[in-house]
């Protein structure tokens, strides 16, 4: 039996055309360019518009903006949410000395056509969106990426959901 925690849809609403998981490499390094790859990817899929970063309040994680208010989403989580842009998401947080490295802990473009997600105790990435978009990540050779359904266990191979 699958625990709702262990769907796509734990960190993805059910609203899209097509799912898939990004691995995080275990190399710090790695991952700051990884991050790149990834933000890079969805700029080229976006038409030219802002978009929503999320910042988890984990207590050991800069939420970028520690004084603005925070939103509710999830199983309570509390997130700092800031209307931005791609080349915002590249550079803040950069000098984190987070484990989980660069980057926002959620990003969607204004017209919601698809969602990135890294939940604060994963070791991986979920994201949903139309079908061509999740193709070119399954296509990125630089990237370890898996499709998922909505009612299949998320977990990636070799990582272990939390």
């Amino acid at each position: 039996m699958l625990l709702a925690g262990d769907k796509i849809t734990a960190a993805i609403p059910p609203i899209f055309a097509d799912y898939a998981t990004i691995s995080d490499p275990s190399d710090r390094d790695a991952r700051s360019q990884q991050v790149d790859l990834i933000l890079r990817r969805l700029e080229q899929s976006s038409a030219a518009q802002p978009w929503w970063l999320g910042y988890l309040d984990t207590g050991a994680d800069d939420v970028v903006f520690p004084d603005a208010p925070r939103t509710t989403l999830y199983s309570g989580w509390e997130y700092v949410l800031v209307l931005a842009g791609p080349d915002q998401a590249a550079t803040w947080r950069r000098g984190t000395t987070s484990w989980r490295g660069p980057g926002p802990d959620m990003v969607f473009p204004t017209d919601r056509s698809w969602l990135l997600s890294w939940l604060w105790d994963d070791d991986w990435r979920c994201l949903g969106g139309p079908r061509d978009l999740i193709d070119a990540f399954v296509d990125e050779p630089e990237l370890d990426v898996r499709r998922v359904q909505p009612g299949q266990d998320a977990t990636p191979p070799g990582h272990v959901a939390n």
